[in-house]
């Protein structure tokens, strides 16, 4: 029997990028939000997703990503816009939370 052998890198950034939009865009329609243009300076609070959307999305990104920037963020940064969202991901991706 072959085994197969499991890449281990951190996926690159256009790729964490990809799987956060997808993950944004299949929850607000998922839950009927109008969602607004991803842009990096999106503020998080006007995309039209609610506080349970950005739980779905968290909770599907750690699955997809196999990693959860908030379980060790300190208070001093929580993403505002959707930039720094993303960066958050890119940055646990690596390892280490900014």
């Amino acid at each position: 029997m072959q085994e197969t052998a499991i890449d281990t890198r951190a996926p690159a950034s256009d790729d964490i990028r990809s799987v956060v939009v997808a993950a944004i865009e299949a929850t607000a329609q998922a839950q009927e939000k109008a969602l607004q243009p991803l842009v990096d300076d999106l503020l998080l609070a006007e995309s039209g997703l609610d506080s349970l959307c950005f739980a779905i999305i968290v909770a599907q990104l750690e699955d997809e990503l196999g990693v959860d920037p908030f379980s060790t963020l300190n208070d001093a940064f929580f993403p505002v816009t959707f930039g720094e969202f993303v960066g958050l991901y890119e940055a646990a991706a690596r390892g280490g939370a900014s």
